[in-house]
């Protein structure tokens, strides 16, 4: 996935908002903390360019193991159960529920390591041909595209009601 991951993001921390009608957090920083969380794994590309120099696929690194993000779902939600009133445990779910839709999402048609660091070997649910250069037209061009933008959308029509309804009174507390 390329651009569907911070609009998943958004997805899932309004979706939790709309559950959850009095959070100990703002909404505004559900928010954050969702969208940071649905773009986290990616902070590796830092190293990927900067340090490794493109020689490692970067979801080989520890960001984009699922060990990762399924320990820390365990800890945010433990921690959560212990203290469902305080700000930090909620902040720190739904962060960690944002970095593990992105290792399923990237495991759309980009190879994820599943089992890591048990088992090298990579599982993709389909496959991006390699067609055309640069390498990033093969998924612009390929039809899970369409599988982003629609994630996109979605996400457009969510924040276009929500700001609707914001400005009606019914629906969070900020942007």
């Amino acid at each position: 996935m390329f651009i569907a991951h911070a609009p998943m993001g958004y997805i899932m921390a309004t979706s939790l908002l709309m559950r959850h009608e009095k959070l100990p957090a703002t909404s505004s920083m559900i928010l954050l903390f969702g969208v940071l969380g649905s773009i986290a794994p990616d902070f590796d590309m830092i190293y990927f360019y900067l340090i490794d120099n493109r020689q490692t696929h970067h979801h080989k690194y520890m960001t984009h193991w699922p060990i990762i993000w399924v320990s820390l779902l365990v800890v945010s939600t433990t921690w959560l159960y212990l203290s469902h009133k305080s700000k930090s445990p909620w902040l720190a779910f739904i962060f960690s529920l944002g970095g593990f839709t992105h290792i399923i999402l990237d495991s759309f048609v980009g190879d994820i390591w599943w089992f890591a660091p048990f088992v090298n070997e990579p599982y993709a649910m389909f496959t991006v041909p390699a067609l055309f250069s640069p390498w990033w037209l093969n998924f612009v061009f390929h039809w899970s595209f369409a599988v982003e933008l629609i994630i996109c959308i979605w996400a457009m029509f969510i924040y276009r009601n929500r700001v609707n309804t914001l400005h009606s009174g019914t629906f969070g507390k900020s942007l």
